[in-house]
Parts: C-alpha cells; structure tokens; sequence
C-alpha cells in the first residue's frame, strides 16, 4: 500500500519522540509499504515567534500569518522541523527526502478567503504536481513533506512570499492526488471518543455532523475531524483514519480495524 502519514508538530517535538515515529515508519516501510509522509510543527513555530517577539493573533484555530511571520513558517517548518525528522528517519536506516512545496513545483497554494478576516499569507493546497514524489518513490526513497508553497500559477496574492498551509488539510489533497491507499492522521489521541470517552472505531459525515451539533466532537478534536473528512471527500477510495501516534508499530497498527476511528461516507457504512 502507499501511505500518507501526517504527524503533528506535537509529535516532532522531543528526540525519543522522533526517534519512536520513525522506527514506526521504518518498520512500515520494512513491512512492504510506500511511504508519504506529512508533518505540522505548529508549536515550533509559536516557541520562535515568541522568542522574536513577534504578534501572535489565530483565527479559527489558523496562526494569522504576516510577512515576518510567514518567513518564520518557512525557516521552521521546511527547515529545522523537517531536516530533524529526515535526521531520525536516517538513523533508523530510510532514506528520506525532505521537500516543500516549491520543490519541483510539487504543489502550489491559493490564499485562504474566509469571511471578515484578512488571514495573510495562510494558504491551502491549490495544484499539485506529482513527478517528484513519484521519482523519489520509484528510487526507493521516502518523501518527507513540509506543507509551504508559493503561490501557484494563476492565483492572486499580495507577492511571492510563501503560505502557510495547514498540514491537516494538505494531506486530503495531497493524498489524492498521488493516489494513496491510507491517509493516515497520526496525533496524540488514541481515536474520535464518545460521550463516555470511548472509542468511535467508524464515523460518517452525517454522523460527525450529528457529534459536532451534540458537543461530543468539539476543541482540538474538530479540526482534526473536518481534517479527515475533507480527506475523504477528496479522495473517497482511501482508508481515512484518526489513530494514535504512540508505539514504534504505531502505523502499522493504524491499519487495523480495532485502532483509531475510520471514517467512511454514509453509502459505506450500511448493508
């Protein structure tokens, strides 16, 4: 199978975290799997601006993002994040490839409108253009992506500078259009819970809806949500799942059924 999976900056954090991830991707890949891989750093991000002394100001769970800022984004994400997880993948014997998107002209963003805020330089996924990946797959390596890209072609936007684009809704678009098998969302819970905090192993869209309106699927677990959701939509064919990034087989456990929360449209989930 070819996995996308998107670890949260949360994740990335601490050395023995990096290092138990990617034994996990490495006994993945040993077990036959392709491997996409997708990463936040949100938290890296917040330590620097605020050692810059910089504004600080969200919208909607999005880091509104200024010029100084969106420099700060790049130097983090496609930088020190990345090349650490690279790092620890290598030393755990895979080859690994970090790239954002400007690299290959691999994906380009569209600024992101949302009504009565002036974001910045906050992007989503736009185009994608997937040659590289597919080399750097074909070679045997593992693709190691930082979600910045430059404005795409043909969209408008203030100037040049990069767009932040957050990580959980790059990987639907970014899953689809390299046709992976699984979009894997590994965070720091084991699954979507109910009321009584138990596991929700499979969730449709009415369902979700029907949480979000109850306030069972509320705070940090509703991005994550519509994160997947949007992944669904986007590529309706993949195994979609919220699951546990802890444990060096946590990817491959994250494909089982009795792991995390699946999330299938409503067609699926009767008769």
């Amino acid at each position: 199978m070819k996995l996308l999976v998107k670890i949260g900056g949360a994740q990335l954090e601490q050395p023995a975290a990096r290092a138990e991830l990617a034994r996990a991707l490495g006994r993945a890949r040993a077990a036959g799997h392709e491997l996409v891989v997708v990463h936040g750093g949100g938290n890296q991000i917040r330590d620097l601006v605020r050692r810059l002394g910089l504004p600080e100001q969200y919208h909607q769970g999005l880091r509104v993002t200024d010029a100084q800022t969106a420099e700060v984004v790049l130097a983090v994400l496609s930088g020190s994040v990345n090349k650490a997880l690279v790092a620890a993948l290598g030393a755990q014997g895979l080859d690994a490839v970090g790239l954002c998107g400007a690299d290959g002209g691999s994906f380009g963003a569209q600024a992101l409108q949302l009504p009565g805020v002036e974001l910045g330089y906050v992007g989503r996924v736009h185009t994608v253009d997937r040659r590289l990946v597919d080399t750097l797959l074909a070679g045997g390596f593992v693709p190691v992506i930082a979600t910045t890209a430059a404005l795409a072609r043909g969209c408008d936007g203030p100037d040049a500078h990069f767009y932040n684009i957050n990580a959980d809704m790059a990987a639907g678009p970014l899953g689809a259009a390299l046709r992976c098998d699984a979009i894997l969302f590994l965070t720091d819970v084991p699954a979507v819970l109910d009321a009584h905090k138990q596991r929700l192993p499979l969730l449709s869209p009415a369902e979700c809806a029907r949480l979000r309106e109850s306030g069972v699927i509320a705070g940090g677990m509703l991005p994550k949500v519509e994160a997947a959701l949007e992944a669904l939509a986007s590529h309706p064919g993949a195994l979609v799942k919220i699951a546990p990034a802890a444990g060096p087989d946590c990817v491959l456990r994250a494909l089982d059924a009795a792991v995390g929360t699946l999330f299938q449209a409503e067609y699926a989930t009767h008769g």
